[in-house]
């Protein structure tokens, strides 16, 4: 996970990375059952490059800032964690410095629910939608924007290797399948 920084000047900015991407067995990954755009791309570096799975291939903009990368739903979904693949080694300028995420139910009305400024990121990097209030763990939207502030040395267009968004799992224990507790439910849950 992305650790914080504590040297002065870079204090509270994310940096680190970790280049095998772990996460809890209660998440899945919910960019599958979504539509991905983004603001611009140079041929051959589109939406396509961010979803393939592949750390050597990137989505790279083409256009003035903000870049957008938009992720939309059919239906209202739970969503809890966003993981971005950045590397500072090999991107330099073309990596993002300042990241905002928002959410919303369409283009109209997105609110900021996190900013988060990094510091030569390389790996993945974890960013957490949980809310103001202890108890909110996820956001409930049909939309998430990840928005590109800045890059590293002032850096015109970005560099973004992966993107993966994730939600809870709706089986509250993982990996298991359903079970009924009750007797009456237990006596009618198999076919005889």
């Amino acid at each position: 996970m992305a650790a914080e920084s504590s040297e002065g000047e870079e204090e509270g900015k994310l940096s680190g990375g970790n280049r095998l991407l772990s996460v809890d067995d209660d998440l899945r990954e919910m960019g599958k059952n979504a539509a991905w755009s983004v603001s611009s791309c140079k041929p051959g570096n589109g939406v396509s490059s961010l979803r393939d799975g592949n750390l050597e291939t990137y989505w790279q903009s083409d256009g003035a800032q903000p870049h957008l990368v938009n992720i939309q739903f059919q239906k209202k979904v739970k969503l809890q964690l966003v993981a971005l693949y950045l590397d500072f080694k090999l991107d330099e300028s073309y990596t993002p410095s300042k990241i905002s995420i928002r959410a919303s139910d369409g283009f109209h009305n997105l609110k900021e629910i996190k900013s988060v400024e990094l510091l030569k990121p390389t790996g993945w990097i974890y960013l957490s939608l949980s809310g103001t209030d202890p108890r909110e763990t996820f956001v409930n939207t049909f939309m998430l924007q990840i928005a590109v502030l800045a890059n590293h040395l002032n850096g015109r267009d970005t560099h973004v290797r992966q993107i993966k968004v994730y939600g809870p799992r709706p089986n509250p224990i993982p990996h298991q399948p359903f079970q009924f507790t009750s007797r009456e439910f237990i006596t009618y849950s198999s076919i005889r």
